[in-house]
Order: structure tokens, then sequence, then C-alpha cells
């Protein structure tokens, strides 16, 4: 005898525990929904952006160096490193002890991204204060200008834009509509799969076709389930009711 499942099988499966992944799907939603827009604090996201140039011994514009920008490019991934040792971030606590944050802190809010072959750094700090946010991410881009010179001995940095301190943003965080699709994916898999499991560890004898696959016998007869109201109907209604052709009520044996 073969237990696996066709297609219909799994099909059939599905739709006995319908209500149950439903129930579970709409319930594990509705608590990201909830949980996102009620106990989520809302996270905010200020950046920027820091050139590395020609340093000013450089021919003047018109005639440009392209060995030197591309010493600058790859001296991106350096800078990228440097901005988040403690030689910057130390200076960086130290200068602006109104932002309440140690050098570790720093280091795990700042992040620093770059796009390929460009000589453009953009640096972000989230937080649930925008305000807070943006005077970090200012105060660390100032910080790097200063003291890449004396670390590199240059003069090639330059910021580009600072983080708007007055703006009022909209949260990058929570992301609501991502946090109930990714509830829905997750709660749907958890409950089709925990529905064939049920279907796997149920080995009761349901119908005529189990007992012929299960026992290879045939099926002799059935005990129909009644309902309330044929249950508490009288005798001679229960005999008017209609019967099928075969049953045992209705065979005669000649003597």
């Amino acid at each position: 005898m073969s237990n696996e499942l066709d297609l219909r099988q799994y099909i059939a499966v599905i739709r006995k525990r319908l209500w149950l992944i439903v129930a579970f799907v709409v319930l594990c939603s509705a608590a990201a929904a909830v949980y996102s827009l009620f106990f989520k604090s809302p996270v905010y996201e200020a950046f920027t952006k820091i050139i590395v140039n020609q340093t000013s011994s450089q021919p003047a514009a018109g005639q440009l160096d392209l060995n030197q920008i591309n010493t600058n490019i790859r001296m991106i991934d350096t800078y990228k490193e440097i901005i988040k040792t403690p030689a910057i971030l130390d200076k960086v606590a130290s200068q602006y002890p109104q932002l309440g944050y140690t050098t570790e802190q720093l280091s795990k809010k700042i992040r620093v991204s770059s796009v390929n072959n460009t000589q453009v750094m953009t640096l972000v700090v989230q937080d649930i204060d925008y305000r807070k946010a943006a005077e970090t991410v200012n105060a660390v881009s100032s910080v790097f200008r200063e003291e890449i010179q004396h670390i590199f001995k240059v003069e090639n940095v330059s910021i580009l834009n600072d983080a708007p301190v007055d703006a009022l943003p909209e949260p990058v965080a929570p992301n609501v509509p991502l946090n109930i699709a990714i509830a829905f994916v997750v709660s749907l898999m958890l409950a089709v799969g925990f529905v064939f499991l049920l279907e796997y560890m149920d080995d009761t004898i349901k119908t005529e076709a189990d007992v012929l696959e299960y026992l290879g016998q045939p099926t002799l007869a059935m005990i129909s389930k009644m309902s309330p109201e044929e249950a508490g109907a009288s005798p001679s209604s229960r005999a008017a009711r209609s019967y099928k052709g075969g049953e045992l009520e209705r065979v005669t044996v000649e003597k």
C-alpha cells in the first residue's frame, strides 16, 4: 500500500481544515499590524554625503588626473572603515557630549555606504528622535573631515550636504505593509505545514476507501449519522423515509 498523497488528496486535506488555516493567518497578520502600529516606536533616518575629491595640489579643473580619481575611489573602502574606529568616534563622543553616546554605541548606530565607482560616501544614522539622528550624523561627518587630514595628511574630503536638523521626515520604520506581508507568508506556511502534520498523525479510518486500502476488505454496512430532528422523530416518520436499493432492511430470504 502506498501512503503517498496525490494532488487531489493534498487539496482535500487543505479544504478540510481551511478554517484553521484562514483563522491562523488572519490572527498572525492582525497581530503584526497591531504591533507595528501601536507597540513599535517609529524610527527616523538622517544622512550626510561626503565626497573624496582631488587634493589642492592636483591640476586645475579641466585637467583631470584619472589615476588620482581611481586612487580616491579605492580609498573609499579605507575611509569607510576609519569612520567607525575609535580614532574618529572617541572624538565625537568627547566633543559632543550632549548626544549621550559612547564610542561603542556610535559604532553600532553609524552605517556607511557608497555606490561603486563613485567618490561619494553616505553616512546614515537611525534613531527614534529625528533631531538627535541628524545631530549625530552631522557630528560624525564633521569630525571625520577634520581628523582625516591628520591621519592621512590629505585634504581631499568634503561634506556635500549636512542632515537638516529641523526637518520633519516620515519614519523609515516600522514598515507596516512589509511586516504584514511577512506575517502573512510565514503564518500561511506554518498553518499549511501544521495541517498536513495533523493529517499525517491521524491514523483513524473514516471512509469505505480507507477500509479497503488499509484492511483489504469490502464494506458490508455503514452506520449513518442522524441529525437531532431524525433522532426525535416518531417511528412512523422514520419508517416513511426513503430507502436505498440494497439496504439490509429491504432484503428478504426465501426458505
